[in-house]
């Protein structure tokens, strides 16, 4: 009897100790659903739409696009970090939710609460001044405003907001004062800059590519480390020698904490190729964006040191973290 208990229980934990590699061998056997914290339309949500498309084959499953905004994108991301961690509810995100809510919002997530699985690329935010400021240089730019500390104002996507952070990352660095003014994102910035209620646009490309068109703005400074060929008179911080204080608007895919390594890194494989694909590069490109596809601990490495970086901007400017 004895013999056959042990038989019994040997056989029930050799089944569980299947279990995971042969689920994970078998996934995907559903569709995917892919939440996306913010409405449909915007940047984020066209590139979750685009990458979808583009890794369904490689999957070989259906991946279903579900949009669910509010509280700056942190309402879909606890979504995620409390889903079932089998690799069947992810979640196509921006950084702001990751690296900047979490210091002016409370959330119910952390970095431990979900598996980073890659990240497609980023765009830069830009500081734009109208074409008659006596500045036609980043560098320019910058002693001008170093040498009348408060002066000037810059417009942003509200107080706390990733655009608001870094740009006083780089103020801080460089020991200039401009004082910022909240708006409800970039494209209430653009129209308050053109009226000229502000002296720069803060925010990020889309909005104020069209004005940089039709001669309305110059565009001196990036928040990112290099150049961006949609703006090519505006300079990156690398040329200031201050590269290593990037912050950009950046997209990644993130699943649940606990879900099987071996369905992560077949995610991770999967949309990485499907950010190679040409309709996928065709769609940042149309964006302004730039493609920088990170792997899974590229990614992760990337939210710890932005929160981390973030984290000490927003106490030295007096970000309180309120309640949703």
């Amino acid at each position: 009897m004895r013999g056959i208990l042990r038989g019994v229980v040997a056989g029930v934990l050799a089944a569980g100790l299947m279990t995971g590699p042969a689920a994970a061998q078998d996934y995907p056997a559903r569709p995917v659903t892919l939440i996306v914290p913010a409405p449909p339309g915007g940047g984020t949500d066209v590139f979750a739409r685009q990458i979808a498309e583009a890794v369904e084959p490689i999957l070989g499953q259906k991946v279903i696009v579900d949009n669910r905004a509010g509280g700056g994108g942190t309402v879909g991301t606890t979504l995620v970090s409390a889903a079932q961690p089998d690799g069947y509810t992810l979640g196509f995100v921006w950084n702001s939710p990751l690296t900047t809510s979490p210091h002016s919002l409370t959330v119910a997530y952390t970095p431990d609460s979900y598996a980073p699985v890659m990240s497609i690329g980023y765009s830069s935010y830009v500081l734009c001044a109208a074409p008659d400021f006596p500045a036609a240089t980043a560098k320019e730019l910058v002693e001008r405003i170093k040498a009348e500390p408060g002066k000037y104002t810059y417009g942003n996507d509200g107080i706390g907001g990733t655009m608001q952070l870094a740009a006083e990352r780089v103020f801080a660095k460089l020991g200039a004062k401009v004082r910022p003014v909240p708006f409800g994102g970039a494209g209430e910035t653009a129209r308050n800059f053109l009226g000229g209620h502000v002296t720069f646009y803060g925010g990020s490309l889309p909005p104020i590519l069209p004005h940089v068109a039709a001669g309305k703005a110059k565009c001196l400074l990036l928040t990112s480390a290099g150049r961006n060929p949609a703006l090519p008179q505006a300079s990156g911080l690398d040329d200031i020698g201050l590269g290593a204080e990037e912050t950009v608007l950046w997209w990644g895919l993130i699943a649940p904490a606990r879900t099987p390594p071996a369905v992560l890194a077949k995610l991770e494989k999967a949309f990485m190729a499907a950010a190679e694909t040409d309709r996928f590069k065709d769609a940042m490109n149309k964006q302004g964006a730039t493609r920088r596809v990170l792997g899974a601990r590229e990614t992760g490495a990337l939210i710890r040191s932005e929160l981390a970086a973030l984290g000490t901007v927003a106490k030295a400017i007096g970000v309180e973290r309120k309640a949703q």
